[in-house]
């Protein structure tokens, strides 16, 4: 019989945060172990739980529910959405501007298909969120990765943008805050990027779902901000992270700029929507009640929060480690850390994750599945009270021990 294979467009497709090692995982779960998985920024399975309010609205909200909404979302969420622009400096955001989705994953895979052809070159951030990765892949497109430095608190490095930009290249990605490695990006290095993009000709995708959970003295600057009139920009950004709803699913991308010169695309993206129907209609009816409320994520990355006491322990236990160093995350919810090649050889950071799993039943991601360049590098979620964090960062300093 003829086998039955996937498709030559996954090729280039990974998304190692739930791939091969989770499958080993779930593996030793299924033979009784316990695994602590520190893979996924899934917040509820940590003790995070959704406001009230939103809840509550939702529920309130279901019986109404049951049909298919407009295409692009219902008009109260799209005007929360496009009011929250507005009280952020960008007067001009209409209700037509904002389109919602099942979450960001799916309307960055919707833009991605909607824009890119057949070889078409997508600047994207390394280390990055893999799905970017993947969905220009899958589209078609070429991603190029730029490189973010780590010796300059990961900020991207403006040198290695210029040097990739070729006549293929279309869109330039920014990940601020930064997902995997917490950088958030000063005024002056988002007004950069914008300007590289303005200079080429380049839409703008700007993916910001983490804007919310900043710690310190970090401020998050939004990228259309800087795009004005004559910078195509595609804001994402959504509930599931700042307001701990994962699983509603509940996300939208907002467009700015000159609109006129993209009535084709738009026309496209709009298309998609229709072919899916809507977003889920539930969770739709939260946006305007999370938009609007009190906002308690602000506790929380605040000093004495969780999440901001949760990462601050987690970067500098790690920083204890013989030959171990992170960048403390200025936002985000993860810790990068590098291991020093001269102290840990590693050729194969995946085969590095494997290990630590079966021996100390930890689950986290290796940093090449983030498409940095080097295997010298992991990803730990920093979700997990203080007391799991520390047993756990204290497994994986036994497990280099038996590596140094």
């Amino acid at each position: 019989m003829r086998p039955i294979i996937q498709s030559k467009k996954l090729q280039n497709v990974r998304y190692d945060v739930r791939g091969p090692i989770l499958v080993e995982a779930q593996r030793l779960e299924s033979e009784g172990h316990d695994i602590l998985k520190l893979n996924i920024g899934n917040t509820a399975p940590f003790g995070f739980r959704a406001p009230e309010s939103i809840v509550a609205n939702m529920v309130h909200n279901l019986q109404d529910s049951q049909g298919y909404s407009d295409s692009k979302g219902i008009w109260p969420a799209r005007t929360a959405v496009a009011h929250y622009y507005q009280s952020h400096g960008l007067r001009d955001t209409t209700v037509e501007d904002v389109i919602i989705g099942n979450g960001v994953s799916e309307l960055i895979t919707m833009v991605l298909q909607a824009f890119t052809d057949d070889g078409n070159e997508i600047l994207v951030p390394a280390p990055d969120y893999p799905l970017w990765t993947g969905a220009v892949s899958l589209a078609g497109g070429t991603p190029v990765h730029y490189r973010c430095d780590e010796s300059n608190g990961w900020n991207p490095d403006l040198e290695d943008i210029e040097s990739k930009i070729t006549e293929n290249t279309y869109a330039l990605v920014i990940i601020n805050p930064n997902n995997p490695t917490g950088a958030v990006y000063s005024e002056e290095t988002v007004k950069a990027l914008v300007d590289i993009a303005r200079r080429h000709e380049l839409v703008v995708m700007a993916d910001e779902i983490y804007e919310k959970i900043i710690y310190d003295d970090a401020v998050h600057h939004h990228a259309a901000t800087f795009a004005g009139d004559d910078v195509l920009c595609l804001t994402f950004s959504g509930l599931s992270k700042a307001y701990r709803v994962c699983g509603y699913r509940a996300g939208w991308v907002m467009i700015s700029g000159p609109k006129h010169i993209a009535e084709d695309f738009l026309e496209g993206l709009t298309l998609l929507a229709n072919m899916r129907m809507c977003a889920n209609v539930p969770a739709q009816h939260a946006i305007q009640t999370a938009l609007g409320g009190y906002q308690s994520i602000d506790d929380l990355v605040a000093p004495g929060g969780r999440m901001y006491e949760q990462i601050k322990l987690a970067s500098g236990l790690l920083n204890d480690i013989p030959g171990v160093s992170c960048v403390e995350p200025r936002g985000a919810l993860y810790c990068f850390p590098r291991l020093d090649p001269e102290v840990y050889p590693i050729e194969d950071d995946q085969e590095f994750v494997l290990d630590l799993l079966r021996s100390k039943k930890i689950l986290v991601t290796h940093g090449t599945g983030f498409n940095w360049f080097e295997p010298d590098h992991f990803r730990l979620v920093t979700l997990p009270d203080s007391e799991i964090l520390t047993e756990a960062i204290g497994r994986i300093a036994d497990h280099l021990a038996t590596l140094r």
